[in-house]
């Protein structure tokens, strides 16, 4: 959202995702107006009207008449000012509100879309909305759910969570990738879904990718928190006895799932900001010959060493922060890390300080054998040289009933839409601790060793600064072995290189439970370095601590392949 306000800036009429104008509605237009398929898309970004009158100017120019209709009000930018004074405090962090915030978006609900849809629409955009919204809005549209149909709000909203990152469940990042047929071509996933809250999730016929238990509970634990308490808008949702059940006969595979509880959502709506944080260099050097990773390190230190003297001469400060990496080395596995470096920096004459690094990188290709230099650096406006910003993230809660929803169609305003606060819960978070098994004097041990791929699945994703990562039986026999073994301190353990400590007794690994996949879901409290496009790391968004967490040792246990067979 930070950048397409950026874009926005630059001109009123940008700031949504123009690839859905003219890629995935443009060259279709006239088969959708005539099959009467209708859409719905969150692709507004942060100019939802714009991205509405780009699709009109299309529909004129095709020759079909399609009524399109807009969801506003996400956009909190012109609360900057009210907000500053309110004591609001980060969720994750619990920094003050920042000063030079950059955009302001509330997560809106599914009610919204619905709404639109009865109206008439043929296709609905919005800004900024829950991913699951997308899905849930239809549902209720089509079955008439109440607000308080809870388990039916979860069980829909639990099948907008699968599909909503399109081909992640068809065996696009599977564990078992090497297992997953024609790639090249893997098809996009389908939900069909009863008025019961029921649904079968398959993809279209001759495509490639995968259906199946492991693909689709990968994804049930993608980017999720706590299972008891995963919070939307519209619901709060209860995944941790949803099962998922492999159906024969489908091209490709299939599943039914089911098993999601409801509870009442919260008067409240999650927001998320950026703030402008300083601005960022970045040099990537391909280093050769031998003992190519200790040449990367010490070329990487050498360039901070050298800067860092020219800065301290200058009476500049120091870097906010570095991060010295060698890709291909798999640093990111522990505290033995080299090189590609980047580094942030503060302070005012950032045009001087980018010309010092940068003479200092251009140097590499005389000073180091075997460099081959490519260097990349970023300043601010107005010198001509690209911008990066270091954006962060800034997370809080906000009152559902100050945030007004307008309803546009066609472009003319049709209705604010408000949300009834009948059906809410003043609780935004669950106070308890998770309750964890800990009785395994029955279980029998072994002198046997596996690593986690061989009894498990893993998928990991993002929230802010902190990661998760799920990881699932291949049988239910291998669970209590997985309970046993993987707690939240051996998690801790294991990736401790990456977590940071802001204080001695702050607990950084949460364990939840999931028995109705046979599944864990640990989150990783600052975790990523900052998290997105703050962060500094190759990876900042966790999604491969999953697969670094296949290496793992589950020891003393008995031959458990023998257990099933």
């Amino acid at each position: 959202m930070s950048l397409l306000t950026a874009a926005r800036a630059r001109a009123p009429d940008l700031g949504y995702t123009p690839d859905f104008v003219s890629t995935a509605m443009a060259p279709y237009i006239k088969d959708i107006h005539r099959k009467g398929v209708r859409v719905i898309s969150n692709a507004g970004g942060i100019n939802p009207l714009a991205c509405a009158a780009a699709l009109q100017e299309v529909a004129k120019k095709a020759d079909v008449d399609l009524k399109i209709a807009v969801v506003a009000g996400d956009d909190l930018m012109t609360e900057k000012e009210n907000l500053k004074g309110a004591g609001i405090t980060d969720l994750e962090s619990g920094k003050q509100f920042p000063e030079n915030i950059h955009s302001m978006n509330v997560y809106l609900g599914a009610r919204p879309i619905s709404r639109a849809l009865d109206l008439g629409a043929d296709i609905v955009v919005t800004g900024r909305c829950v991913d699951s919204g997308i899905v849930l809005g239809p549902l209720i549209h089509s079955f008439g759910w109440n607000r308080d149909d809870y388990d039916l709000l979860a069980a829909g909203s639990l099948a907008g969570h699968l599909i909503e990152c399109g081909a992640q469940c068809t065996g696009g990042i599977f564990t078992d990738w090497h297992a997953v047929p024609d790639w090249h071509n893997i098809g996009f996933p389908i939900v069909e879904c009863s008025s019961e809250g029921d649904f079968i999730l398959s993809k279209p016929p001759d495509t490639g990718g995968l259906i199946s238990f492991g693909t689709v509970a990968e994804q049930l634990v993608y980017e999720l928190g706590n299972p008891q308490r995963y919070l939307l808008p519209d619901v709060t949702c209860d995944f941790s006895q949803v099962s998922i059940t492999e159906i024969p006969g489908f091209d490709g595979g299939a599943v039914k799932v089911h098993g999601a509880k409801g509870l009442p959502p919260s008067t409240f709506y999650k927001v998320n900001a950026t703030y402008l944080d300083g601005f960022r260099a970045t040099a990537v050097c391909p280093v050769g010959g031998p003992k190519a990773v200790q040449k990367g390190r010490r070329t990487a230190e050498s360039i901070l060493q050298r800067t860092r003297l020219i800065f301290n001469q200058l009476g500049y400060e120091d870097y906010s922060a570095v991060n010295i990496q060698v890709l291909g080395s798999e640093d990111t596995y522990g505290p033995h890390a080299r090189g590609s470096i980047d580094g942030d920096h503060k302070t005012c004459n950032v045009k001087r300080i980018t010309e010092i690094a940068e003479s200092k990188f251009q140097n590499l290709g005389t000073d180091v054998p075997g460099v081959e230099l490519i260097c990349v650096l970023f300043v601010p406006a107005p010198y001509d040289y690209a911008l990066s910003p270091v954006l962060k993230p800034f997370f809080f809660y906000y009152p559902k009933s100050n945030v007004q929803i307008n309803l546009f169609l066609n472009g003319q305003h049709v209705e604010t839409f408000e949300e009834d606060l009948t059906f809410t819960s003043d609780e935004v978070v669950l106070s308890d601790p998770p309750k964890i098994s800990s009785e395994f004097k029955d279980l029998p041990s072994g002198p046997h060793t596996y690593r986690l791929e061989d009894l498990a699945y893993t998928r990991s994703g993002d929230k802010g600064n902190s990661a998760n990562i799920g990881v699932i039986a291949r049988h239910p026999l291998y669970y209590p072995y997985l309970k046993k073994t993987l707690t939240a301190q051996a998690l801790e353990n294991y990736f401790q290189h990456l977590l940071e400590r802001k204080t001695p007794e702050e607990q950084l690994v949460t364990r939840y439970e999931l028995p109705g996949i046979h599944g864990l879901n640990f989150v990783l409290k600052n975790s990523l370095g900052g998290g997105g496009i703050a962060s500094l790391r190759s990876d900042p968004q966790g999604k491969a601590l999953g697969q670094m967490l296949l290496d793992f040792q589950i020891k003393n246990v008995p031959d458990l392949k023998s257990l099933i067979e």
